[in-house]
């Protein structure tokens, strides 16, 4: 399936990486090559992860780093990419 993105995913992206970066710049690289792979399994198989309690809307934790994707089905061709923070956070609503 062809992955979108949503401005604020995107954002969300760099934000995450602005954060890391400043702490470890490799550790940023990991954890951003680990939200890509996770966004590629969404894209091959996106009704493989969890439903939320919003509507269409479905969550795939990246795994030992805790951030979640926040994505959902756009038809039958596309995923769109909604949202990404980590797990720690106050829950998004």
């Amino acid at each position: 399936m062809k992955v979108r993105y949503r401005p604020r995913a995107k954002a969300d992206i760099d934000e995450i990486f602005q954060y890391l970066n400043e702490r470890s710049p490799s550790g940023a690289l990991h954890v951003l090559s680990a939200i890509a792979d996770a966004i590629d399994e969404i894209g091959a198989n996106p009704d493989a992860w969890q439903a939320t309690s919003l509507p269409d809307i479905r969550a795939k934790t990246v795994g030992r780093y805790r951030y979640k994707i926040f994505y959902a089905a756009v038809g039958d061709e596309t995923v769109e990419i909604i949202h990404v923070r980590h797990t720690a956070r106050r829950p998004w609503t």
